[in-house]
């Protein structure tokens, strides 16, 4: 009991969940990946094996069969795991997929310093543009339906390099038509960008956009109800 609150006590420190929390999370996300991903369990032994085996397999060749048993099952444990997290985001992205908000979600998981601003532009037919302040310079990210998108985008682009200066300013539709990123490469699309601003210029950029744009109303994190998505999107073409 005592070693139980001394993890939760140090996750909450440091603003990391602690051990007991991680392992709460893992479960859980074992739950909703098997549901979708009936396979899940066969796939993880399948990688326990194959890592295991190659390891044990090493060691005998080198005369140290049982010496190689520890880190053969380290090994394995290590590939399941590698493969769990692959099959879990595959199965998140097959869910949120074609849902209003989907691209939200996946820029709320980005790592790195990233400014995020999502839902700078919305109209009723809930096509939306987020946008995000990170070394490249100013991405907007559309998604939607892309003969409507692409108008929002230029509207926001417009707006957007009044205050932009030299810095570049890259626009994305999220799709899997000619021209347009896929929802599942979009975080590797980003990252490839070039770097061409510093922190610095990145904070500069974000109070200017700031305060071109005045207080927004917070959006939840992830895809919404359809219902929800267009009330939100109603409210904010009201606005402007």
């Amino acid at each position: 009991m005592a070693k139980q609150s001394k993890d939760a006590n140090a996750g909450a420190g440091n603003g990391k969940p602690g051990r007991t929390e991680r392992l709460q999370q893992i479960g859980m996300a074992y739950k909703i990946t098997r549901e979708r991903d009936p396979r899940l369990p066969l796939y993880l032994v399948a990688a326990f094996i194959v890592f295991a085996g190659v390891i044990e397999l090493l060691g005998a060749l080198a005369g140290h069969p049982l010496i190689s048993i520890i880190p053969a099952l380290l090994i394995g444990v290590m590939g399941a795991m590698i493969i769990f997290g692959r099959r879990a985001q595959k199965a998140a992205f097959t869910q949120v997929e074609g849902q209003p908000g989907a691209a939200a979600w996946v820029i709320q998981g980005l790592r790195g310093d990233w400014r995020k601003e999502l839902t700078v532009a919305a109209n009723a037919n809930l096509d939306t543009v987020h946008r995000l302040i990170g070394k490249p310079g100013i991405i907007l990210i559309g998604e939607g339906q892309p003969h409507r998108v692409r108008s929002l985008i230029a509207q926001e682009k417009k707006r957007t390099a009044r205050v932009a200066g030299d810095t570049p300013i890259y626009d994305i539709i999220t799709g899997d038509d000619e021209g347009q990123v896929p929802l599942k490469k979009l975080s590797q699309y980003l990252i490839k960008l070039p770097r061409n601003i510093d922190a610095k210029q990145m904070s500069n950029l974000e109070n200017r956009l700031q305060a071109l744009s005045g207080p927004r109303q917070a959006m939840p994190k992830g895809p919404l109800p359809q219902k929800a998505q267009r009330n939100i999107n109603e409210r904010t073409i009201r606005r402007r």
